[in-house]
């Protein structure tokens, strides 16, 4: 009897050694502490890379921009990172690509203390975005424009990492205003922070991202990525206990109402497409102010900085549409 259990705690032992040594390691980077990077961490704890056959590390980088190197020196073979940095890194000859669109959709609040209601007392000041060349600076420029008000004129911009730490900086007038995304702009606005500016537009926001060279040498671990990334929105629609839980590890504890208006807003088809495609439209919208000054930018296509090989292939073999079928 003791031989036979011996035997069989033998085998499991090394059944599991196998399979563990079959995942293929990867590290992964992210840019931001923000909710519109739900997708990777949901395929990371709900165990959605392992079953894909990926042993995943997640290593965080303060901003898209710093990730986006990381990237590019092949520190990370994917991250998840913003629109505006893969497309800064594309005109200057960079490699990088969108394999997954993860959100589409940009949502951002121009945040003060509620004594600092016009824009004229912007006026000076500094405002708060997460690193020079990100998507917060991108969008900073549209809220400024929209109160008349100039980058480096009239106010100077300042690179303040995660949004909870530019929400701090707000609060206690280190500046005079910050680009808050959820959940932070909901945690702003019920502290009694004032709203100068709302921007939402369709726009390459945070999704996966790698390098062509990469996609070349190990087309099959994009593949398992992206799988991956269209299983983890389907949970994340699907299985709103797990979906919260996995928010409250990455962001910390949250006030209900907050948890609650979180999920609902990123998990929403507008937001979070279930077939993943990047946006051509959003990264269209990074491409045509840069198109100003910049001719490169001008001469430039949105396709030149997608590779949609993966999320086809997902799309076309009916494998994203079973996901929602089996519900």
């Amino acid at each position: 009897m003791k031989a036979t259990v011996f035997a069989v705690s033998l085998f499991l032992f090394f059944s599991f050694s196998i399979a563990s040594a079959q995942l293929s390691k990867m590290t992964v980077g992210y840019g931001s502490i923000s909710a519109a990077q739900l997708p990777v961490w949901v395929a990371k704890e709900a165990g959605i890379f392992s079953k894909n056959g990926l042993d995943v590390q997640l290593v965080f980088f303060k901003g898209s921009t710093t990730a986006v190197m990381a990237l590019l020196s092949r520190e990370t073979p994917i991250s998840q990172v913003t629109g505006p940095p893969i497309v800064n890194a594309g005109l200057r000859g960079g490699d990088s690509v969108f394999v997954a669109g993860g959100a589409v959709i940009i949502d951002y609040w121009l945040m003060s203390r509620a004594d600092i209601k016009t824009a004229e007392q912007l006026k000076g000041g500094s405002i708060a975005v997460s690193t020079f060349g990100g998507q917060s600076e991108f969008v900073s420029r549209i809220a400024l424009k929209k109160l008349g008000l100039t980058p480096g004129k009239d106010v100077t911009m300042v690179q303040i990492g995660v949004p909870s730490d530019r929400l701090i900086a707000t609060e206690t007038g280190k500046v005079r205003a910050a680009l808050l995304n959820s959940p932070d702009s909901f945690i702003g606005e019920k502290k009694g922070l004032y709203t100068h500016a709302y921007v939402s537009l369709p726009s390459q926001s945070t999704g996966a991202a790698t390098t062509r060279r990469f996609i070349r040498e190990n087309p099959d671990m994009v593949r398992k990525y992206v799988r991956s990334q269209i299983e983890a929105v389907h949970r994340i629609k699907t299985d709103r206990e797990t979906a919260q839980r996995v928010l409250v590890k990455y962001l910390g504890p949250q006030d209900k109402q907050i948890l609650d208006k979180t999920y609902d807003d990123i998990s929403s088809d507008q937001k979070l497409p279930p077939k993943q495609y990047p946006t051509l439209e959003g990264l269209k919208s990074i491409l045509d102010p840069l198109a100003e000054t910049d001719a490169k930018a001008k001469a430039a296509k949105p396709e030149e900085f997608v590779d949609m090989t993966f999320v086809r292939e997902l799309d076309q073999s009916g494998f994203t549409d079973s996901l929602y079928k089996k519900q």
